[in-house]
């Protein structure tokens, strides 16, 4: 809730009182059943349909954006789930940077069960921000029974996976090294990315790792195959911020292609 205020504040949000107080609705959900790999986990996906002008926010949205959540109580025979997502777009709001998906965007779910040979049951709670002119908070519910057993590829799901962000090794990247130092309010951190040019006008979105710090929007320069990002991170309590670089993660959004990279190492 304090992600969702601070995201209001940011981007001229209206929470409205209950979903009768508006016409329509400006996001629809389901859960798209998919199959079943030989280990037992099955593959699902949550499809998101917008109307026409409105988008949603990747798990990192940027300044004017609401970070998605996941709630997965009264599920049965779920032992985890791990979401893959599609790269997004990059839009510029109120003068300043969000990151999300417009029309459609397909989320890919890895599910564990508990019982390999039986049926999941998915009753997901998803909290989302949607965004026109204002943003609103949207809760969907959505529910599914994944049976076991089916192997056929769904389409739309196995597209969703390919559009995914490529790895360090699938891109040929060198990694990251990064430098963190004390600002007034929290850390700056400066990193540099070994990762060839993505195309067109680059966009870095540094995560630090942990939900309770914000990271602003990054200053980039690029120098061959060097990636330059510079960013503040601010812990969202009093307490002293201090930060694994091996759960730092750094996204590199470029109109070719987009790189994610785990981790850095001091620079």
């Amino acid at each position: 809730m304090k992600k969702l205020l601070l995201a209001c504040a940011l981007s001229a949000c209206a929470v409205p009182a209950g979903a009768g107080d508006r016409v329509g609705t400006p996001v629809s959900g389901e859960i798209i059943t998919g199959w079943q790999q030989a280990d037992g986990t099955r593959i699902s996906a949550v499809r998101l349909t917008l109307a026409p002008g409105w988008k949603t926010y990747w798990r990192a949205p940027g300044d004017a954006g609401i970070p998605p959540d996941f709630t997965w109580n009264g599920s049965r025979n779920l032992a985890g789930v791990a979401i893959s997502w599609p790269a997004p777009e990059v839009f510029e709001q109120n003068g300043m940077r969000s990151i999300g998906y417009s029309e459609q965007v397909v989320i890919p779910l890895s599910i564990a069960p508990t019982d390999k040979d039986a049926p999941v049951t998915l009753n997901l709670r998803m909290d989302i921000g949607v965004c026109r002119d204002i943003c609103v908070p949207e809760t969907l519910h959505l529910d599914a029974t994944l049976q076991a057993g089916s192997t056929r590829i769904v389409p739309a799901i196995a597209a969703a996976l390919a559009e995914r962000p490529l790895s360090a090794q699938e891109a040929g990247a060198s990694g990251v090294t990064c430098t963190l130092s004390p600002t007034k309010d929290g850390l700056r951190v400066t990193a540099q990315l070994g990762v060839a040019h993505t195309g067109g006008q680059e966009y870095v979105v540094i995560e630090a790792g942990r939900p309770d710090v914000w990271v602003s929007e990054t200053t980039t320069v690029r120098a061959g195959n060097t990636l330059s990002a510079t960013a503040e991170m601010i812990p969202g309590g009093a307490a002293p911020l201090a930060i694994d670089r091996s759960k730092m993660r750094f996204t590199v959004l470029g109109t070719s292609r987009a790189v994610d990279l785990k981790g850095c190492t001091p620079g």
